[in-house]
C-alpha cells in the first residue's frame, strides 16, 4: 500500500513539474505615448490608487537606470513623449530628478514620498500605441504617426 501511494505521489509531482515548465506568454510592456501640462521628463513618476490618494507604486532608486543611463522618456515630435519606465492612467510625478533619487541610500517613506508630489493629473494626452515589441524603431514609427496626425486613429487614447 505504500508503495503505492508513493508512486501516485511521484505521479503528480512529476506532472506538475511538467506543467510548471511549460512556456508563458507574456505580453511586456506598453507604447505609451504622453504629453504632460509642464516638463516633467527629468522627475521621477509613481502610481496612485484609483482615488488618487495613496501611492501604490514606486521605483526603488537602483530602478530608475539601467546600462548606466536614466530611464527618461523618449522625446518624440510635438512635444509627445514615450515612457520608458512604467507610467499609467493614475501617475503623478514626484519633485525629486531620476539623478537624484538614484543616489538615494534607502527608500522614502510614504509620507515622504506623498510630500514630493508635484502634479497628480499631469497629462494632457495619454495613448497606447501596443506592445513596444511589435516596433523595429519605435520612435521613429511613432513620430510618423505624429507628423501624419494618425496617432489618435492608430492608437488608443486612454486619457
Amino acid at each position: 500500500m505504500n508503495k503505492s501511494i508513493l508512486l501516485l505521489t511521484l505521479v503528480v509531482l512529476l506532472q506538475y513539474d511538467t506543467q510548471a515548465q511549460m512556456p508563458v506568454a507574456i505580453p511586456g510592456p506598453r507604447a505609451l505615448v504622453y504629453k504632460t501640462r509642464k516638463d516633467y521628463s527629468k522627475l521621477v513618476s509613481v502610481l496612485l490608487s484609483e482615488d488618487g490618494k495613496t501611492i501604490v507604486s514606486y521605483p526603488d532608486p537602483a530602478d530608475v537606470k539601467t546600462n548606466g543611463r536614466y530611464l527618461y522618456p523618449t522625446k518624440l515630435h510635438k512635444g509627445y513623449l514615450l515612457d520608458n519606465r512604467g507610467i499609467g492612467t493614475n501617475t503623478a510625478f514626484l519633485s525629486i530628478s531620476y539623478g537624484r533619487y538614484a543616489r538615494l541610500k534607502k527608500l522614502p517613506s510614504q509620507a515622504e514620498l506623498n510630500a514630493m508630489i508635484v502634479d497628480k493629473a499631469p497629462f494632457t494626452e495619454l495613448c497606447d500605441c501596443g506592445l513596444l515589441r511589435d516596433y523595429k524603431n519605435p520612435a521613429k514609427e511613432i513620430n510618423a504617426l505624429i507628423d501624419k496626425k494618425q496617432l489618435r486613429k492608430k492608437c488608443k487614447p486612454i486619457k
